[in-house]
């Protein structure tokens, strides 16, 4: 545990968590990024103002936050472009799969009771913890 943080990660779990709420209570919305996303790619009518200011909040916070501290960024061993793009796309693949993200279903849906969400989190974790021990018994990371 040599790279544990509670404080910022609670600091960042309290932000998403009122990012999330605000949104569902100002907007009636869900906060997922995946569904952000595609609903700005979509170009509906009336909708896309909020969520081209997400997600280039997104974008901005890291491109701000970068250059003021720069070692809060581990970007040894960064992957390749090709490695990063494929990655992408098997997300973006998952998410359609899912019928959303990890941030839509693990923050949202279960904070609503979602029983589909809690079964999607589950799936996510489940996967993710097979993932990390496969890739440390090759003795890949």
């Amino acid at each position: 545990m040599e790279h544990f943080t509670p404080i910022s990660a609670a600091a960042g779990g309290i932000l998403i968590g009122l990012a999330s709420a605000l949104l569902l209570y100002a907007q009636g919305r869900v906060l997922g990024v995946s569904g952000v996303l595609g609903g700005a790619i979509k170009r509906l009518p009336g909708d896309n103002g909020w969520r081209w200011a997400f997600l280039g909040g997104l974008v901005a916070s890291g491109a701000t936050l970068f250059p003021l501290a720069p070692d809060w960024f581990d970007t040894s061993g960064a992957p390749s472009v090709l490695f990063v793009a494929v990655a992408g796309l098997l997300v973006g693949y998952g998410t359609r799969l899912g019928n959303g993200c990890t941030s839509g279903h693990g923050v949202c849906g279960i904070s609503r009771l979602s029983q589909r969400s809690m079964v999607a989190t589950g799936t996510f974790m489940l996967t993710g913890m097979i993932t990390a021990l496969a890739v440390r018994l090759a003795g890949v990371g």
